[in-house]
């Protein structure tokens, strides 16, 4: 092994416990989802590519919203402003995402953030699966009547407490 390989390597070793120093005691950290699971989005970025002009959004069906959700107990961030298409509550194709989620943007407007599938839970029903994450729920959305499971997923803005998470903290509501 030469000089440079083991200086390299000794420089590794002691940055790791100072890097794993900085991270808060009490930040949980958020498992990244199989890397297939981009592979499995695509069709979902192919379908909703045309919402991010928001009026698309609203002539394809999808019933826009004037409330924003957010966190309010536990100050996680926000979902932003639901618009739910009726027609594709129920739907676990990957194509067919019930909901759209968008944050207010710098100049009026409504940026695309997440999409998100929403299916009626029953009583005794088990959450549905969908790219390997468990529906979270029930809860309720705007738009929908009665209790429903819901998966969010952040494709259209980055979230740091993960791609699947409930709420993203870089989404705030006015």
């Amino acid at each position: 092994m030469s000089l440079r390989s083991r200086t390299a390597g000794a420089a590794l070793a002691l940055a790791v416990p100072f890097a794993l120093a900085a991270v808060p005691a009490d930040a949980a950290p958020v498992p990244d989802p199989d890397p297939f699971v981009w592979t499995d989005l695509t069709p979902t970025y192919t379908a909703t590519a045309d919402y991010q002009y928001e009026p698309f959004a609203v002539t394809d069906g999808y019933a826009r919203s004037d409330t924003c959700d957010k966190d309010a107990v536990n100050g996680k961030g926000g979902a932003g402003y639901h618009y739910v298409r009726a027609a594709g509550v129920g739907s676990l194709d990957p194509a067919e995402p019930a909901g759209l989620l968008y944050e207010a943007d710098a100049d009026g407007g409504r940026a695309l953030v997440a999409v998100e599938w929403i299916v009626r839970a029953g009583t005794g029903t088990a959450p549905p699966t969908l790219f390997g994450q468990s529906f979270q729920g029930p809860t309720t959305v705007p738009g929908v009547s009665g209790p429903v499971y819901t998966l969010r997923a952040w494709i259209w803005k980055d979230n740091p407490s993960g791609l699947f998470a409930l709420w993203n903290p870089t989404v705030t509501c006015p």
